[in-house]
């Protein structure tokens, strides 16, 4: 029963007066709690001019708390339709708009916000025409959509789609995201030979330009490029390169703009691959790690992010070939925090001849590491090192190498840690991700560096809408 009735009604009339094509409804609405209502529903389209016309269709539910609460909106595309993932659409079909965010009664209105929806979608077309063999291939897609739009999420769904359906045939990498870091990935990961297929995912808008272009002018054997999701079915790896190229103006807001961009990409991979390992590349890779394992809901050893990988492997080679430390470069390793937080650290003493030795090697450490690291400064991460370094992790799961990387991790329980984190430690790595962490000597420096990276984190995690 709707608590506000009349001020319901009277809105619903003014909306049909402007929009009269829209019909009305009720049904039952699933949360995502599991808890159920009735609420009242319309659909119907919106006309939008995006060169030339179009109509795009839209399922609107309004709230029991109606008009103090606003609308859940959804695109409700045909057969022969595919959703343009983007700023303001998830891949479900899920609509985000300001308007939405900063609802407030009177001065929100169901009218106005279709309004802002129209003007939204003359910026960025949330829709696009499939050719007739994509639109044989969305069927299935449009049908968990049809559930998610009536709220009955099943990301445990055991049903498989397009791909290989023997379970461990193939090796097959998603790349997601086609700017420079996704390309160099694709390019990187074909050049190491570890995966039968690489799929780049390419969620920009209009047609192929730049990279993406010259890829598929040029077609890398074992590399496909799509749109589609579910192209990225049964991948064993997904590498996550996407970042938003919004308008935000604080560093906070660009992160909720990752964050709202991820929303609209993690179910929809976790859902065409229900047993792959997330390799996060994206920024600020340890609060993206830590979205991507609370949209994907996988056990935290099978979502990582590729944190100190690139800078361990920089360091020890420094200390091997320019310090001539090979002793000291075996268990080194570059943990906690990427950027200037990030801190040497070592798994075990090394083992030489008797204690005294020992002993020199440890105290010895410390200033071998500040010269390797002074010779690290300003060698920044450009997209082919990264590229190089994702190769690299992606090769040691597929082939099951259990070599140890220093990657983003779930860090509670670690170094007094008590809050769900991600930062980067020594871990085993295999076929389903993280095996084992590699315990690290028990310095008190390193512990209170990582704890104060953990608490910082944290807090910034608190303050986004997941």
């Amino acid at each position: 029963q709707y608590k506000f009735r009349d001020l319901t009604i009277e809105e619903l009339k003014n909306v049909n007066k402007t929009y009269p094509n829209f019909t009305f409804s009720m049904n039952t609405y699933t949360f995502k709690d599991g808890s159920q209502k009735d609420l009242l529903n319309f659909s119907g389209t919106v006309p939008v001019k995006y060169g030339n016309s179009y109509n795009i269709p839209i399922h609107l539910w309004i709230l029991d708390s109606h008009p103090f609460a606003p609308p859940i909106c959804f695109l409700k595309p045909t057969v022969n339709m595919g959703i343009s993932v983007g700023k303001h659409v998830d891949a479900h079909g899920r609509i985000y708009l300001p308007y939405l965010q900063n609802w407030s009664h009177p001065k929100s209105t169901v009218t106005g916000l279709i309004k802002e929806m129209i003007a939204k979608f003359e910026e960025e077309l949330p829709l696009y025409s499939l050719s007739p063999s994509d639109a044989a291939r969305q069927s299935e897609l449009l049908s968990y959509i049809a559930k998610i739009t009536e709220g009955e999420t099943d990301m445990k769904s055991k049903s498989k789609i397009g791909g290989c359906r023997n379970e461990g045939c193939f090796n097959k990498i998603t790349v997601v995201g086609a700017g420079d870091l996704g390309i160099a990935c694709v390019l990187a990961v074909a050049a190491k030979g570890a995966a039968d297929k690489v799929v780049l995912l390419d969620l920009s808008e209009g047609a192929a330009k730049g990279g993406t272009m010259d890829l598929e002018i040029f077609a890398l054997p074992n590399v496909e490029i799509s749109k589609d999701f579910s192209a990225s079915a049964d991948s064993k790896v997904v590498v996550l390169t996407v970042n938003s190229l919004g308008n935000a103006q604080t560093y906070l807001d660009v992160i909720q703009s990752n964050v709202d961009l991820f929303r609209g990409i993690i179910p929809a991979i976790s859902h065409y691959s229900q047993n792959t390992v997330l390799l996060v590349a994206s920024h600020p890779v340890e609060v993206m790690t830590f979205v991507s394992w609370k949209l994907s809901a996988f056990p935290k050893s099978r979502v990582i992010g590729v944190g100190a990988n690139l800078d361990t492997e920089r360091f020890q080679y420094v200390l091997t070939n320019l310090l001539k430390a090979q002793m000291l470069a075996k268990d080194a390793w570059i943990i906690g925090e990427q950027g200037e937080d990030k801190v040497p650290s070592w798994t075990s003493c090394n083992s030489v001849a008797n204690q005294t030795e020992a002993m020199a090697a440890c105290n010895s450490r410390e200033k071998v590491a500040n010269r390797a690291m002074e010779v690290l400064k300003g060698k920044g991460q450009r997209s082919w090192s990264i590229g190089l370094s994702v190769a690299d992790l992606t090769d040691s799961i597929l082939k099951d190498k259990r070599k140890v990387h220093s990657v983003s991790t779930l860090a509670k329980g670690c170094c007094n840690i008590n809050s769900e984190v991600f930062l980067s430690l020594p871990c085993i790595l295999g076929t389903n991700g993280v095996i084992e962490m590699v315990k690290l000597e028990e310095d008190p420096l390193v512990q209170e560096k990582l704890q104060s990276s953990a608490g910082s984190i944290h807090d910034l995690q608190q303050q986004l809408k997941l």
